[in-house]
C-alpha cells in the first residue's frame, strides 16, 4: 500500500523543465528498461512497471519529447498473477535521439549501464533521476519496520543511485544478489530523507505521523505493563506477609473478636503503645502488637476504642482510672484494679 502511495505522490510531480524530463526518463528506463537487438544496428527498447500510473507518466515524458510508444499488458506468471505494463519503443531517429540525451543509449545504440554526468549536473536534474528510479523499481514497506528499497539489474546502478542519494541529503546502502542489486534505506529517518529529496513530502508526513502514534502506543503498552508487573509483585508480597503473620500468630489472636484477625490493616509493631491495646477475655491480646495478657477472671472489664466493656456494677472511677494508663501500662492497670476488687 505504501508503493502504491509513493508511486501515485511522485507520479504527480510534473517536471517543468526539459533537463528533468530527461533525468526522470533515464531513471525509470536505468531501473525497469530493458534493450531488444533487431539487428542491423536497430534496437527496441521496453519499460516494464507493476503500475499504471507509472506506465502512463513515461508515456507522457516520451510524448513531451516526441517520442511514439505504445502501452501493453500481460499478468504476471508468479505469485498473485497481477497485470503488469509494458512500454514499447520502437527504433526511430527521434527515439535514438531522446534516449542518447537521457544516458540510456550511446552514440552506438549500446545500453549503459549508468548515466553520463551531464544527465544529473544540476541538482533538480538528480532529484528527477531519483524520482525515476522509484517510479521504477521502487518498494516501500511498513510502517512497521519500515524499508525502502530499488532494485536494479547490475551492482554498478545500485551504487550509483547511492551516490546520488548522497548528494541530495540521503543515505542509500548497496546489496548485492544472485539476481540483481539493490540500493535501500531503512528506518524512518532514512526513509524520509530519501524520500524529501525525491519530493514525496506527503508520505514523508504520513510515515512520521505513524512512527510517532507507534511511539506513543509503545509507550502506553510499556507503563501499562509495568503497573500490571507492579501490582502483581506487591500482590504476592502482601499475600506472602500475610501468610507468614498468620503463621506466626497465635490461635487465640486469630480467633478473639477486636484482634489483629478484625483489624488487619494494624500495624503489628506499636509495642504495646497503640491507643486500643485492652484486657479482656482470657488470654486477650492487643489490637496492635501480639502482646498477650493473661486473665483470670474473663468477666473483667476493659477499654477498646473509646467503648466500656465488663461488668455493669463497675465504677466510673474504676473505669476512668483503666482509661488513663494507657496501653503501655495496662498489665499495672489490670493488678491495680485486681487488688481494688479483692
Amino acid at each position: 500500500m505504501l508503493s502504491d502511495d509513493l508511486r501515485e505522490e511522485l507520479a504527480a510531480i510534473a517536471p517543468s523543465n526539459e533537463c528533468d524530463r530527461l533525468a526522470e526518463l533515464s531513471g525509470l528506463f536505468h531501473v525497469a528498461g530493458r534493450a531488444h537487438l533487431r539487428g542491423r544496428g536497430s534496437v527496441d527498447v521496453h519499460l516494464d512497471v507493476s503500475s499504471s500510473t507509472v506506465a502512463r507518466r513515461a508515456f507522457a515524458l516520451l510524448r513531451a519529447c516526441d517520442v511514439r510508444s505504445e502501452i501493453r499488458t500481460y499478468p504476471r506468471r508468479a505469485f498473485d498473477r497481477a497485470t503488469r505494463y509494458q512500454l514499447h519503443v520502437e527504433g526511430s531517429e527521434d527515439a535514438y535521439a531522446t534516449l542518447h540525451r537521457a544516458g540510456v543509449l550511446d552514440r552506438s545504440h549500446r545500453p549503459l549501464g549508468r548515466p553520463p554526468g551531464r544527465v544529473v549536473a544540476r541538482r533538480c536534474c538528480a532529484a528527477a533521476y531519483l524520482r525515476g528510479a522509484l517510479l521504477g523499481s521502487g518498494t516501500l514497506s511498513g510502517p512497521r519496520d519500515p524499508h525502502l528499497e530499488i532494485r536494479t539489474a547490475e551492482a554498478d546502478g545500485a551504487r550509483f543511485l547511492a551516490t546520488l542519494a548522497v548528494r541530495l541529503g540521503g543515505e542509500l546502502h548497496v546489496q548485492e544478489r544472485s539476481s540483481h542489486s539493490a540500493a535501500y534505506a531503512k528506518g524512518t529517518e532514512a526513509i524520509a530523507d530519501v524520500l524529501v529529496a525525491a519530493g514525496a513530502i506527503d508520505l514523508v508526513l504520513a510515515l512520521e505521523e505513524q512512527a510517532v502514534l507507534a511511539a506513543t502506543r509503545a509507550d502506553a503498552n510499556r507503563l501499562a505493563n509495568a503497573d500490571h508487573a507492579n501490582l502483581v509483585r506487591t500482590g504476592r508480597a502482601a499475600h506472602a506477609h500475610g501468610g507468614h503473620t498468620e503463621h506466626r500468630r497465635p490461635r487465640y489472636a486469630r480467633t478473639t473478636p477486636g484482634g489483629h484477625a478484625a483489624h488487619p490493616s494494624m500495624s503489628l509493631t506499636c509495642g504495646g503503645r497503640g491507643p486500643c491495646c485492652h484486657i479482656g477475655y482470657a488470654h486477650r491480646h492487643c489490637e496492635h502488637c501480639d502482646v498477650v495478657i493473661p486473665m483470670h477472671h474473663y468477666h473483667w472489664p476493659y477499654y477498646s476504642g473509646g467503648v466500656y466493656y465488663g461488668n455493669s456494677g463497675l465504677l466510673t472511677s474504676q473505669m476512668q482510672q483503666l482509661q488513663t494508663y494507657g496501653a503501655s501500662t495496662i498489665v499495672e492497670a489490670a493488678g491495680h484494679m485486681h487488688e481494688e476488687a479483692n
